[in-house]
């Protein structure tokens, strides 16, 4: 619900909608009002031992040792307007490179 004076966002207060910007109450009326509470973010933490479970995998040769199957990760490494770069870890010996 908005407040008709400021257009601000109004929140629930007991028996009341409030604005935090100028103060103006409205009673409620119950009639479809559906007041919901946004959760905190969860942050999940993944050990290194856990990254077989989580990480995806792909076939890929290792450059080092020839094996083919890797974990693989995008990272932003410039401007936004630049593609991803594509990371792979090799699930034999652990050696990380960069896509060409």
């Amino acid at each position: 619900m908005f407040c008709p004076k400021c257009k601000a966002l109004m929140y629930p207060d007991g028996d009341f909608f409030v604005c935090r910007k100028c103060g103006f109450k409205k009673k409620k009326t119950g009639a479809n009002i559906i007041v919901t509470k946004q959760r905190e973010k969860e942050l999940i933490v993944v050990e290194d031992q856990e990254r077989e479970k989580v990480l995806p995998r792909t076939r890929v040769s290792c450059p080092k040792c020839g094996h083919n199957e890797a974990f693989w990760v995008l990272r932003q490494m410039r401007g936004s307007d630049e593609p991803e770069s594509r990371f792979y870890t090799c699930t034999k010996c652990g050696h990380t490179w960069r896509e060409d």
